[in-house]
């Protein structure tokens, strides 16, 4: 039923207007059939998970159940919580002054009982809009059963001169005060055992226990918890009552294709106006910055059980546009488009977002991100031309693609792609290249004019890689040269 919150404004306003107290499982169940049912959108924002976790939540949220969200991190769990207040009712009366929201039709306080029973009809009502309903609290070490239960209040005792005994001097915590909210606690293994087991209580019978008080509080909550399943062993567990308890657990996983990926990518980062018309970006870009995540998520030197977020493609895919912005500025340029060189800028976004094992230690988080780019180009390459190290098998002359291209390299040319070079001297290096763009433009067909410079550089790159070229840093950019002229120079150069 929907009210005019304006107009009422008192009990027996809200009694002749016909309201009809319901719980909040009862409210978010009624209201999501009523939407399934008209075809909305239920979840705005979280892609790749039409057929695997939302109709788990739904299945969830239908049978009244509390949930649990177990996934790595990055997987959109505390997003998904925030939006289930959208399957709320836009407002709910409450007792003025309430503490704990109380129903007006349905008080838990003596604080509201009082008021009714000295009021009736007259007692004041207020409205909360369905924003107002969501309480969250990230699980510490340090939490306390203060913090989420309550306990006395010996100042409030003392100022209104009530005994210990009386209901009023508690000082309630978190939970209480969002009764009839979803509240979610993320992070749950992060709390310590003691106060996991003060949960149990209001998750099985709605109740909470203070100290000496016998207090029955059948509080109307939805309860979401998220976790990450390295918690159960590194940092703590659920204790297994309070798991029992939770009637679903509801697993996220990362997107499953490279698609999806980019489309969360592109949905989440934030870039402004001014860089979207100044920086051009290649989609084989974008599609080389969601594999430099599916390669970390198998990288042997990275902790798969930690996960590797999408926050990681997120904060690359701006860097890279920012790496591009840059050199636009540095070089008084009105446009610029994203090079392979760029890639370079995105290597702090991956070291800040991956934990290392004890192998990836030994490397270093600099080194195992140069791999991870190096390993991103080599799977996107394989997409579009032909494997280098096949050619090798092929004992017929003329077949291999790429012969031309390290002919002229093996001829002792060199090139040489600063960072900060203008826009027409980087395509003339490439340009200078024998049979690049031609091998470019006969395997990329459909190859925008502002992309063929990218494609260009990324084919020598993927050459690099394959170990066709020796790629190395130098000062301010990286260099090309023939692989064996390389092995047989003694050069100081960094191997990239």
């Amino acid at each position: 039923m929907k009210l005019n919150p304006k107009k009422i404004k008192t009990l027996g306003e809200l009694k002749e207007a016909g309201y009809q107290s319901r719980s909040i499982k009862d409210e978010l169940r009624e209201n999501l059939i009523n939407k399934i049912q008209s075809k909305e959108k239920l979840f705005d924002g979280i892609l790749g998970y039409d057929d695997t976790v939302l109709p788990d939540i739904e299945r969830a949220i239908l049978s009244r159940h509390n949930i649990i969200l177990l996934g790595l991190r990055g997987q959109a769990k505390t997003r998904i919580a925030r939006q289930m207040t959208e399957l709320l009712d836009e407002y709910i009366p409450y007792v003025r002054g309430s503490e704990l929201n109380d129903d007006p039709l349905n008080p838990l306080s003596v604080f509201s009982r009082e008021l009714i029973e000295e009021h009736g009809d007259d007692t004041q009502i207020k409205w909360l809009h369905r924003s107002q309903r969501y309480s969250e609290k990230l699980a510490t070490p340090d939490v306390s059963v203060a913090d989420l239960i309550g306990d006395l209040d010996p100042i409030k005792a003392a100022n209104q001169r009530l005994s210990y005994s009386d209901e009023r001097v508690i000082h309630f915590g978190l939970i209480p005060r969002s009764n009839r909210h979803i509240f979610v606690i993320n992070e749950l293994p992060d709390l310590q055992a003691r106060i996991q087991v003060a949960l149990f209580n209001i998750l099985q019978e709605g109740d909470i226990q203070i100290r000496g008080f016998k207090l029955r509080l059948p509080l109307d909550m939805q309860f979401v918890f998220t976790a990450n399943p390295e918690d159960y062993t590194n940092r703590g567990s659920i204790v297994t009552p309070l798991k029992d308890r939770v009637e679903s657990q509801i697993l996220t996983h990362y997107p499953k294709t490279l698609e999806i990926s980019r489309s969360i990518t592109e949905q989440e980062t934030q870039i402004t106006e001014e860089q979207k018309s100044m920086v051009y970006i290649p989609e084989l870009a974008k599609n080389i910055i969601e594999q430099v995540a599916i390669q970390a998520r198998d990288s042997e030197y990275i902790d798969n059980k930690s996960g590797v977020s999408a926050r990681l493609t997120i904060s690359a895919y701006e860097n890279l546009i920012s790496a591009a912005e840059r050199r636009s500025y540095i070089l008084g340029e009105k446009n610029s488009a994203v090079r392979m060189s760029d890639f370079w800028g995105i290597i702090p976004a991956i070291t800040g977002k991956i934990e290392l094992v004890y192998e990836g230690e030994q490397e270093g988080p600099y080194i195992v991100a140069q791999n991870l780019i190096g390993k991103a180009i080599r799977a996107e390459f394989l997409k579009y031309l032909p494997d280098p190290d096949g050619m090798k098998k092929r004992k017929k002359e003329g077949v291999d693609p790429y012969a031309e291209i390290k002919n002229w390299f093996g001829e002792g040319n060199v090139v040489e792609v600063l960072n900060d070079l203008p826009s027409k001297k980087y395509l003339e290096k490439f340009n200078e290249i024998p049979h690049l763009r031609k091998l470019v433009l006969s395997y990329f067909k459909n190859a925008s004019k502002e992309d063929i410079p990218f494609l260009m550089e990324f084919t020598i790159h993927g050459l690099a890689e394959f170990s066709q070229l020796s790629k190395n840093i130098i000062e301010s950019g990286i260099s090309f040269k023939d692989l064996l002229s390389s092995v047989f120079t003694m050069e100081n150069d960094e191997e990239f």
